[in-house]
């Protein structure tokens, strides 16, 4: 084979790999400049080579993939990417590309942060917001109005005057910093994955199916961009101050600019200030503000000529590895750890940097004592990039992935398609019994807070408790005057008298919790609190969810196979089993209490309901499941037979009308809500 050919093909193949990665799964495996560094490699070569070009290179493309959760809707206008660079040099290039194209000076520029969230593009017309669009792969996309509605700073009607009958604005979606460290600190209660960074969980909180869960997240919206087929405007700064005045919320950091060098003193101040802002930056967009200079000139297959996008490094710094150690999770899961020399990097002093599984280590080549690149970005923990080769001492041995657990000394297993290695012991591993137990009590399931981390590791070296069912056999007169110590470095301790009936006392209130907690406290691999509760409302017991089939799991609204599987798993396990009729013995109730489930189930016996619309809450499948449960009928149309109409957003007005004309009472979701109360 030609070796250019091969290049090709290579490079072809590993950037659509993390094409795919970064689009379809959210996964950032390489940083943004070492991509952009590949692609120009590989624009380089089909530019010389063109014959050699591949169909599914990524060149050819704008980027991006199409989700297949939500409708797909095709773009009226095209959502084009940026051509961007690193390169203060390529940008006096681009200026004077401008200035040949356009055979002039005499032309401005605006420039703006270019802020890191998901890019959205909102129809609006007669003034009414109507769709919402992700970029997907630039000519359609997923079609997400209900969750974009949530956004408080979108508005759903416009202000002021003047607008078209019809427009198109695009923005970025995004999640505060203050936001995002919030909901980490949610996540990391519930014992749930931690989102990488705020573009992360922005991109994610978008994508889900309940609107009501997106609403929490006080996400947030820039508009910079209009489009119409009217002209509106002759400048692309007089269209951001219309879109202001029409009650779009714009970033006041924009600026109008006579020439390349404001243009870099712009890029200079937000470089030094970017750490300032309450969001996420990685870099200044530039546009040429005249419009009809725009529509001169043009595009090319990818990209507007008339813009460009400079990007920041990220901040990095360079260590050495210490050592690697490895962490036991309560499912099982082992995290390799970069244990660092201490060094500073964006503000704070860092020791450890997340190594995440096996094939990392492996795709980095990680060697004893490495010079590590250091990254942290919007990260929580900070990222190894890359390893400073030239600086690897000689004689270094490679760091291979260890094969038994560190803590139990088990064989470890690899489930096919996963990353991730796991210890199978899971009655004996010290920290996953400490984890399972921990996840139980904690405030988001259970709520025994007076049973803390470091009581838990007490009861379980005195060998009283091995799953959480024990909790609920504990005796007073066992706690009273426990001697314990937590790790071998601490004091012996032991429990007086108040906190041994503390404890007897929350455990015994915790088996009045609703059902969702309890699933949610169980720790099923993959089942967070959003699936419990769907757990919950859909089964109404725990000895339903044991008996469900797989197609009836999935067929669980945000059910996927992966999340039934591990379901099914969990409850064929006869220790499961076991611990689950010791919960029911000791009085645990692990169904849904009668007053919303047996007293009060015929609510709507005898009545007909239509539903239409999308609802904030609930989505339409829940609501019909309530329905069903309170015994009502479902029909799809309104006849003088419908009892009511339950409506939502983007109902369609024949539907309203036919319901008016027959005089069919009309419900909200809250009204809905009250009705079944």
């Amino acid at each position: 084979m030609n070796p250019m050919l091969e290049k090709i093909i290579k490079l072809t193949e590993e950037l659509n790999y993390f094409n795919y990665q970064y689009y379809k799964k959210d996964v950032n495996i390489i940083s943004d400049q070492e991509f952009d560094y590949k692609l120009k490699i590989l624009e380089k070569l089909e530019h010389d080579y063109p014959s050699f070009v591949q169909q599914d290179s990524p060149t050819l493309r704008v980027g991006g993939f199409v989700s297949k959760k939500f409708e797909t809707i095709a773009h009226q206008f095209p959502m084009l990417s940026l051509s961007n660079t690193y390169s203060k040099q390529e940008l006096i290039d681009f200026d004077e590309r401008i200035k040949k194209l356009l055979d002039s000076n005499d032309f401005e520029y605006v420039c703006e942060l270019k802020f890191d969230g998901l890019a959205i593009s909102i129809t609006y017309e007669e003034g009414k917001l109507i769709r919402a669009v992700t970029r997907g792969d630039g000519i359609k996309g997923d079609d997400i109005t209900p969750n974009v509605k949530t956004i408080k700073s979108i508005p759903l009607s416009l202000f002021g005057e003047n607008w078209p009958k019809k427009i198109e604005v695009r923005g970025e979606i995004f999640l505060p910093l203050k936001s995002f460290q919030e909901i980490n600190k949610k996540r990391k209660k519930n014992n749930e994955p931690l989102f990488a960074n705020p573009r992360n969980a922005a991109s994610g909180t978008m994508k889900m199916q309940d609107s009501a869960i997106v609403a929490q997240r006080n996400m947030d919206c820039y508009i910079y961009g209009l489009l119409s087929t009217s002209n509106i405007s002759n400048s692309h700064y007089e269209s951001l101050n219309l879109m202001e005045n029409w009650g779009f919320n714009i970033s006041n950091t924009y600026i109008k600019c006579n020439d390349i060098d404001e243009v870099m003193d712009y890029i200079k101040k937000w470089s030094k200030n970017r750490s300032n802002l309450p969001l996420e930056i990685d870099g200044v967009v530039i546009k040429v503000n005249d419009l009809r200079s725009q529509d001169k000139l043009g595009f090319t297959s990818k990209f507007p000529r008339w813009a460009i996008a400079f990007k920041f490094e990220s901040e990095s710094v360079q260590t050495r590895l210490k050592s690697v150690t490895y962490q036991v999770g309560r499912t099982g899961a082992i995290t390799p750890v970069a244990n660092l020399e201490p060094i500073s990097l964006a503000g704070t002093i860092v020791k450890r940097a997340s190594l995440h599984n096996a094939n990392e280590i492996a795709r980095l080549g990680l060697h004893e004592n490495d010079l590590l690149a250091i990254e942290k970005g919007g990260d929580i923990i900070p990222k190894v990039t890359h390893i400073n080769i030239k600086e690897r001492r000689s004689n270094a041995l490679p760091i291979k992935f260890i094969d038994e657990c560190t803590e139990c000394n088990t064989t470890l297993v690899r489930i096919d398609g996963e990353a991730n290695h796991y210890c199978p012991n899971e009655r004996g591993c010290s920290p996953q019994i400490l984890g399972r137990i921990t996840h139980f009590v904690s405030r988001n399931a259970l709520n025994i807070d007076s049973l803390g981390t470091k009581t838990v590791q007490g009861l379980i070296q005195k060998k009283l408790v091995k799953d959480v069912s024990d909790l609920y056999y504990l005796t007073f007169n066992q706690l009273n005057g426990l001697i314990f110590k937590s790790t071998e470095e601490e004091k012996a301790r032991s429990l007086q008298k108040k906190s041994a009936e503390n404890i007897i006392y929350a455990i015994e209130k915790s088996k009045e919790v609703s059902l969702e907690l309890i699933i949610f406290g169980l720790g099923i691999r993959y089942v967070g609190k959003t699936v419990s509760e769907k757990l919950a409302q859909h089964f109404y017991s725990l000895d339903n969810i044991k008996k469900a089939s797989f197609e009836q799991l999935i067929a669980v609204d945000e059910i996927g196979e992966r999340i039934a599987k591990s379901v099914k798993e969990f409850f064929s396990q006869e220790a499961n089993l076991q611990m689950i009729d010791r919960l029911k013995v000791s009085g645990m109730k692990l169904a849904l209490e009668k007053s919303s489930n047996e007293s009060n189930d015929n609510k709507l016996s005898g009545l007909t309901l239509v539903v239409s619309g999308v609802f904030l809450k609930y989505n339409r499948a829940s609501i019909k499941n309530m329905i069903k449960h309170h015994k009502g009928k479902i029909t799809s149309s309104i006849s003088s037979n419908t009892d009511y109409l339950i409506a939502g957003d983007n109902m369609g007005p024949a539907k309203r009308e036919k319901a008016l004309d027959l005089g069919v009472p009309i419900l909200t979701e809250t009204e809905f809500l009250n009705l079944i109360a």
